[in-house]
């Protein structure tokens, strides 16, 4: 096959915006693809097109990527497209090969410093060098500041301020991080160790300071491409500024709707601000959606046009190209235990319909949740399988809480109620039933326990299994002794290993994996976003958490919460980003085109005027307000239109309902609308209905008295 037959058959298959990118001049081009898109198959033809049209040497392409399994992907792709020698790794892993080749020169014949592969052992030693007892989960979080500082070219000295400025919500006080960051820097350096914060920073100053180096990097590598380019972090960006050197070469691929990493220092700023950084740069959008049904894009259309902030300004309102499938199902329920055992069920129908388990997945905010499902799966004989992250009766908090309550059977006094025996348990391990700590692993922990409370009230409230008669024993009350042997019952059935299983994970870890089939668990207020997102940035990226959950979907999706955490617990709003889903169409289907029944059903979002949180409940969408949100009623005008309401009825000899419901009138009193438009803004009010009164109310909103607007005559339904 001659070169320019193989260029060719790269192109074919593209659609446009695909084919755009990958014939985009030399030069600086952002790609901006959504979730679906063909972003990988995009930015491999446009190395391989590069390639073999000879306007690139695959040897002089460097591709970023942010995990070794995409690296892998790409790296794949170009040896099936006919192109060899491209080097495609991780950020880590392509500074580490430069660091560990020009070592010798750099070092001056030292040996290169032993990289760490965790910086837990060191923090904790650092921690106790300044008087601070850090066990493992704060430890962690510990870790994860220095990385957040060291990612953000943030030195021990600027911590205080930087963290000010980010809103970090530290582990401890702030001085006291920066305090233990500092003594972290001078064990690592006494002990010859490096971690990967320092590669990177490495790898950096070896360009940056030796022009020999410098020049031998940049005739290796002349092209540069990098994927989940919202996902840089500065150091990342410094240390590709360094390769680029001035030049302008560089293919960016990513999608601001999907940045859910800022936590780690993470930012979309470069993505966003590209344009204007290379001036002239060519941008193409990626929207034809090619993983999902017609019906999922539109759900994340509609949750994503919400955003607000920088990066809102990059959304893509993406097209599905699949055929049409189900639409999403949203789901209530009154409590946890009830969602969990509901989304079980409906996975073991799956599973038995013939959808394989590890095409089902159940997503949720935060690891602790898991607990619930590993539990209603494993009793529904249904096999699963975490991902990212311990199952929850291996996790060594919840081991060693074990340990600590069986402990505290000796030493707790009979009678005892189940939860403050457990309380008093717990205590032994450093938890309490207060609000949780911050930081992340800190927070995790506290939540893993909580729930081993919450499964000590539920467990307390279900009477034992006995036969009929033994009424007595009923009334027994359950003590720790007992709970602590369910808990070991329940350790052992959820430690048999499986092969295959339904994938349980947080959405952070689900991004970049997609199913058929979807679970969008615990969507309430709270959760999802969490109580911990405080400011308007961190808001949004709660709601690109949900948009990226839903894009996870290829064709069954299904969005869930319970009104309370266990039975008869505290009520709980559902999630501010939750649309309404528009289960309208019915027999129109078959005739609609693809595009218009996605366009008819497209979710509506209609937000509480006052909170903004989404609103679900017909009444609450009439009122344009939750119910727990104050009210703006005027009094005077409801009781006018009550009256004018009472005798329209009459004359017409029908209910007071059938003229408009007591939540319309209240609507009516709240909004107070003063054009035709407005009305029709008001759920329960269509167009025949302002036909009939639309310009009397109007005119009692205005002030007019109902003798002024309510002749004698006969009215017409």
């Amino acid at each position: 096959m001659g070169v320019h037959s193989a260029a060719e058959r790269v192109l074919a298959g593209l659609d446009p915006e695909q084919r755009s990118a990958v014939t985009a001049p030399a030069g600086p081009v952002c790609i901006l693809a959504g979730a679906g898109t063909g972003k990988t198959r995009a930015v491999t033809s446009r190395i391989a097109h590069r390639a073999l049209t000879g306007d690139i040497a695959g040897r002089h392409v460097l591709a970023v990527t942010f995990t070794a399994r995409a690296a892998a992907e790409m790296r794949s792709r170009l040896t099936v497209l006919g192109v060899q020698g491209v080097q495609a790794r991780t950020f880590h892993a392509a500074a580490l090969r430069q660091v560990r080749y020009f070592a010798p020169r750099l070092l001056a014949g030292r040996a290169m410093p032993e990289l760490l592969d965790s910086k837990v052992r060191v923090v904790t030693l650092a921690a106790a060098k300044v008087g601070l007892r850090a066990d493992r989960a704060a430890a962690r979080d510990l870790a994860g500041e220095i990385e957040w500082a060291k990612s953000s070219l943030v030195e021990p000295g600027e911590y205080v301020v930087a963290a000010a400025k980010a809103l970090r919500e530290t582990p401890y006080e702030p001085a006291r991080v920066a305090e233990v960051f500092d003594a972290y820097e001078r064990l690592k350096r006494g002990n010859g160790v490096i971690d990967f914060e320092d590669m990177l920073r490495a790898a950096v100053w070896g360009i940056e300071e030796h022009p020999d180096v410098a020049e031998q990097v940049r005739n290796q590598y002349r092209h540069f491409v990098v994927d989940e380019y919202q996902d840089v972090n500065p150091l990342q960006q410094r240390l590709l500024e360094a390769w680029l050197g001035g030049r302008d070469d560089l293919t960016v691929v990513g999608d601001a709707s999907q940045t859910i990493y800022s936590f780690t220092g993470a930012t979309s700023s470069y993505l966003v601000d590209f344009p204007r950084h290379h001036r002239g740069a060519t941008v193409v959008r990626l929207v034809r959606d090619y993983r999902s049904t017609p019906q999922v894009v539109g759900l994340a259309n509609a949750v994503i046009a919400q955003a607000r902030g920088a990066e809102a300004r990059l959304r893509l309102e993406l097209h599905g190209q699949r055929p049409p499938g189900p639409e999403p199902e949203l789901r209530i329920f009154t409590d946890e235990p009830a969602e969990a055992n509901a989304v079980a069920a409906r996975c073991r129908a799956l599973v038995a319909g013939g959808t394989p388990a590890r095409e089902i997945a159940v997503l949720f905010r935060t690891n602790a949740q898991s607990e619930a499902y590993e539990k209603a799966l494993t009793e529904a004989e249904v096999p699963y399988v975490l991902q990212g992250a311990e199952r929850f009766f291996e996790r060594p908090e919840v081991r060693q809480a074990m340990i600590a309550l069986r402990a505290a059977t000796r030493s707790v006094p009979g009678g005892t109620p189940l939860r403050a025996a457990v309380v008093e348990g717990l205590a032994a391990v450093g938890w309490a039933p207060d609000a949780p700590p911050a930081g992340g692993v800190a927070r995790e922990r506290w939540e893993a326990l909580a729930a081993l409370v919450q499964l000590a009230e539920e467990y307390a409230a279900t009477p034992d299994l006995l036969p009929i008669g033994e009424a007595a024993a009923l009334e027994r009350q359950r003590g720790l002794a007992d709970f602590t042997e369910e808990l070991a019952r329940r350790a052992a059935q959820q430690h048999v290993p499986t092969v295959e299983g339904v994938t349980l994970a947080s959405l952070h870890s689900a991004k970049g994996l997609e199913w058929d089939a979807v679970f969008l668990v615990g969507l309430a207020e709270g959760t999802l976003p969490t109580t911990y997102a405080k400011t308007p940035e961190q808001v949004e990226e709660e709601r690109r958490l949900l948009y990226v959950g839903i894009t996870r979907a290829r064709e069954w999706l299904w969005l869930s919460y319970a009104t309370a955490r266990s039975p008869g617990g505290r009520a709980r709003r559902p999630s501010r980003f939750l649309p309404q889903l528009d289960r309208s169409g019915g027999g129109e289907r078959a005739a609609a085109g693809p595009a218009r029944r996605a366009e008819r059903r497209r979710p509506q979002v209609v937000s509480c005027r006052i909170c903004g949180a989404t609103l679900l409940a017909g009444a609450d969408r009439k009122l344009g307000r939750c119910p727990t949100c104050p009210s703006d009623l005027d009094e005077e005008l409801y009781e006018r239109l009550r009256e004018w309401r009472q005798r329209v009825a009459g004359a017409l000899k029908v209910p007071a309902y059938v003229v408009f419901t007591d939540a319309t009138l209240t609507a009516l009193a709240e909004r107070k609308p003063a054009r035709t438009e407005d009305l029709v803004a008001i759920a329960g009010i269509g167009p025949r209905k302002v036909g009939l009164y639309g310009d009397t109310v109007l005119a009692l909103v205005a002030g007019a008295a109902v003798d002024d607007v309510c002749p004698q005559k006969t009215f017409e339904i």
